[in-house]
């Protein structure tokens, strides 16, 4: 109404033009919710840094058990095989030590009668011995200013390579389903031969 859009432009020129001027108040009125699989702990530990315009539900290692748990190969690792040995066997060993763990802590915490409330305890307790490479689930509610600032920053070529990878990947995804909100960000390949990502119109 403010603008009476004299010239009849599309929604998307509209959306251009907003994003130019830096309005990014308006953008905070659309959110997208996205579930991000066969992410590691270390990712979301950096994550869930990104506070305003965002919600989170992560997979909780007190209720789920983690004896068969998948691990993430940190990026940097990948192709050496030298290094990906080293990191399979401590991950092999703190898997191990977990499943020891909850066995002994069942028995231990035997008096209590709730077998739900029981295994709670002693999967709480044996995590710690889990790596920040174990598997994880999230959810994660946005809207459309907070996930624009979140990704002109995580792929960018600064960013830890697992986070990089996926922040790449939410944006070619969330590009795809609503490129007006994102069409100036430039997906290229950066001198390390990763992908990474550039914004025009910074933080809106």
């Amino acid at each position: 109404m403010s603008q009476k859009n004299p010239a009849n432009r599309a929604t998307r020129d509209y959306l251009e033009n907003i994003k130019k001027q830096g309005h990014g108040s308006v953008l905070e009125h659309a959110n997208y919710s996205l579930l991000l699989e066969g992410v590691s702990r270390s990712l979301t530990h950096e994550l869930v840094r990104h506070r305003a315009g965002f919600a989170y539900s992560q997979l909780s290692q007190r209720y789920v058990d983690e004896s068969e748990a998948n691990f993430v190969v940190p990026p940097a690792i990948v192709g050496d095989e030298a290094l990906e040995t080293e990191w399979r066997t401590q991950i092999d060993q703190a898997q191990k030590s977990y499943v020891r763990l909850v066995e002994h802590l069942m028995e231990r915490y035997g008096w209590v009668a709730d077998k739900v409330h029981r295994r709670k305890m002693s999967r709480e307790a044996a995590r710690g011995v889990l790596p920040n490479s174990t598997e994880t689930k999230i959810v994660v509610t946005a809207n459309a200013r907070a996930w624009r600032t979140m990704l002109e920053l995580r792929s960018s070529e600064g960013a830890e390579l697992e986070i990089r990878r996926c922040a790449i990947a939410m944006l070619k995804l969330l590009h795809r389903e609503t490129p007006a909100f994102f069409s100036d960000f430039e997906i290229y390949q950066a001198e390390d031969r990763r992908e990474a990502a550039r914004i025009v119109y910074h933080k809106v």
